[in-house]
């Protein structure tokens, strides 16, 4: 029993790590709160309007993302060719 559980497990673990990573997503636009440095900040905007209406009420201003990497083409494995 033991052996095949053991077995059952690597082979679950072989599975699950079998598929291509997922990169991270990141949003190219952030909200600055406050200023100087002592406000927060949020980097979860997908357009620039969506940050502008959030900062609206709360004061701030809204800046370009540093670190967005826009999201490459999704991985696709090579089709073999018909016979």
């Amino acid at each position: 029993m033991r052996t095949f559980l053991l077995i059952a497990t690597t082979a679950l673990g072989l599975w699950a790590g079998s598929e291509p990573s997922r990169a991270e997503i990141t949003y190219p636009w952030c909200a600055q709160y406050a200023g100087a440095g002592i406000g927060g900040r949020n980097c979860g905007f997908s357009t620039y309007e969506q940050c502008r209406a959030t900062v609206s009420g709360a004061g701030g201003y809204c800046e370009v993302n540093p670190m967005y990497r826009p999201l490459s083409e999704p991985y696709s494995a090579p089709h073999k060719p018909r016979r």
